[in-house]
């Protein structure tokens, strides 16, 4: 549903500011003061096209933003979820057009694309008119509108569960099959790889071991001598300071009976000592342990060469390398049991395919009887509204099309089912039906689909409908029927009806009038809402003319009823969305 609609220098609306309501909302104007530029607006929100002749002269840019509600677990909800947009239950969305015509779109202030742009309002909005290219006039919709029709949506979601665990199990196949194609290559390569590392059999952290050992192999005289001579300093040589420290201590211990505060130096001295004997005798057995061996210094440095090979492919440590060779492992057991688990999915594979078989024939068969009512629904409100010789045909096909699925009865499987549906329509006697959008009279299309509209107004995807002037070439009786299936419409829709026709006018629940106005040589275009008093005026000059006299007056206060809102049926909840 659609909250606000903000416009900034569109044309001739140099600002605009809607706060719209549920249900039945009307836009009436005289002929040329800028009605269909608040459509335009709405378009270009939706995400149509962007043009430079949107730009009011004079400016840089236009701009349109709106509200809308986004429905719980609705598809609008989850096309934002997937482009990262957050919302808590509503989005705003902003369209800014360029004077060169070029155009940016945002989401909830994330930067998007004008096709995520119009993927979303086709979700939020559907606009009728004699120009407006609509969702419903999309072939690829109509399946989805006969499923809401006939209550088949329950079923579709069982049949596309189960086409989706068997194209998981087809893509599993064919990773299998072309493993197995290529498997005793790969067992090959990866046999050899397992070799090399068990062959040199490597411990964790054995780099960091080997380079040690290396450089201690390659240094050992400089190490050998740094510790003996430490050794000899600290310990074994004439005034070694061990000694030194030895003494000191007790001379300061013996001084510590005539001041007992030295007694606690005398203690840090004598366990430094102590501590520096230990470091002496470790050195000393350090010393003793190294002696250069070039023979094993030669088994080091092979060992590491070939260790650092391994690990420039597998590493860099030798954690990766011995978890490569787990992983390894795992594989060639994977390859091993190919051939059994090709046989285990073609057997799923066919089992979930009969099933598939079985729910799409299924379903079909549901389609083409719901078809037929839903066509005579629709026949039965064109009659209503003036097309009386109007036939009406919904089309169930054979899908075509490629599928990575066999045919099903010759048609092609995918997570739908097996249908093409396509709605028909002969607006005159003795024509053949055809496509909805290729309907010739823009007034026959939009009648077209007020009546689908109306039969499928509880089914719906979109939670705004907007007719702009769906109404022309008709008048009397028609109006009123028309205007009526538009308030029924807006029971269960939000209806933003842009109009010519009293009757269809007085039927709306909140009235609003298109003025142009003229200051400084520029000519603006002004939406406002009217007031009770205001309304009855305007239903006067769209019922009389030029010349309103009180009995025009008079008979728009009948046609409005006592509240100044025509008398229409009793209103069910509006849906939101």
């Amino acid at each position: 549903m659609l909250r606000q609609l903000s416009v900034r220098n569109l044309v001739l609306i140099e600002g605009l500011d809607l706060e719209l309501g549920s249900g039945f909302n009307v836009v009436t104007g005289e002929t040329g003061a800028g009605k269909s530029m608040v459509v335009d607006a709405l378009s270009l929100v939706l995400g149509g096209r962007a043009s430079p002749e949107l730009v009011r002269a004079g400016t840089k840019e236009a701009e349109v933003e709106a509200l809308f509600d986004v429905d719980k677990g609705s598809r609008a909800e989850g096309l934002l979820e997937t482009w990262g947009v957050p919302q808590e239950g509503e989005v705003v969305v902003r369209r800014v057009v360029a004077q060169g015509g070029r155009s940016r779109a945002y989401l909830n202030g994330r930067l998007v694309t004008a096709a995520q742009l119009a993927e979303l309002g086709g979700e939020l909005a559907d606009i009728a008119s004699q120009h407006e290219s609509v969702r419903l006039t999309d072939p690829a919709t109509h399946l989805e509108y006969l499923d809401a029709f006939g209550g088949l949506s329950e079923k579709r979601v069982v049949l596309t569960n189960r086409v989706d665990a068997l194209a998981s199990v087809v893509a599993e196949r064919a990773r299998v099959h072309e493993a197995e194609k290529h498997r005793l290559e790969r067992e090959e390569f990866l046999t050899f790889q397992l070799r090399e590392i068990e062959e040199l059999n490597p411990h964790e952290g054995e780099e960091r071991d080997l380079e040690t050992e290396r450089s201690r192999l390659r240094h050992a005289d400089k190490l050998a001598h740094a510790t003996r001579h430490t050794t000899d300093r600290l310990y074994d040589g004439d005034a070694a300071i061990c000694d030194d420290l030895g003494r000191l201590a007790a001379e300061l211990d013996r001084a510590a009976d005539l001041d007992p505060s030295l007694a606690a130096h005398a203690r840090i001295l004598d366990d430094a000592r102590s501590q520096l004997v230990d470091v002496a005798r470790t050195l000393a057995a350090y010393a003793s342990s190294i002696e250069a061996d070039p023979a094993r210094l030669g088994e080091v440095e092979e060992r590491l060469f070939r260790l650092q090979k391994l690990l420039r492919r597998h590493g860099p440590t030798t954690t990766e390398l011995l978890e490569h060779q787990r992983a390894i492992g795992v594989e060639l057991q994977g390859l091993a049991n190919t051939g059994a688990r090709l046989e285990e999915l073609e057997g799923e594979a066919r089992k979930i395919l009969a099933d598939c078989t079985i729910l799409a024939r299924q379903l079909s068969r549901s389609r083409r009887e719901t078809a037929e009512a839903l066509a005579d629904r629709v026949a039965r409100e064109l009659h209503a509204l003036g097309m009386g010789r109007a036939r009406v045909v919904v089309s169930v096909g054979d899908s075509a099309g490629p599928s990575d699925f066999p045919l099903v009865d010759g048609a092609r499987l995918s997570r739908s089912g097996i249908d093409r549906v396509e709605f028909l329509i002969a607006p005159n006697a003795g024509e053949e039906p055809k496509a909805m959008r290729k309907i010739a009279s823009g007034g026959e299309l939009s009648r077209a689909l007020l009546a689908v509209k109306k039969v499928l107004a509880e089914k719906g995807p979109a939670g705004l409908y907007v007719f702009d002037e769906v109404d022309s070439g008709v008048g009397g009786a028609i109006a009123e029927v028309i205007g009526r299936s538009m308030a029924m419409i807006a029971h269960h829709r939000q209806v933003f009806c842009i109009t010519h026709l009293a009757q269809i006018a007085a039927l709306g629940e909140r009235h609003y009038v298109v003025d142009k106005t003229e200051n400084d040589g520029r000519t603006k275009s002004r939406l406002r809402l009217l007031t009770p008093d205001e309304r009855v005026e305007e239903v006067a000059r769209m019922m009389g003319g030029t010349t309103i006299g009180e009995g025009t007056r008079q008979a728009a206060r009948e046609v409005l009823g006592p509240r100044g809102i025509a008398p229409v049926a009793k209103k069910a909840k509006v849906k939101k969305g």
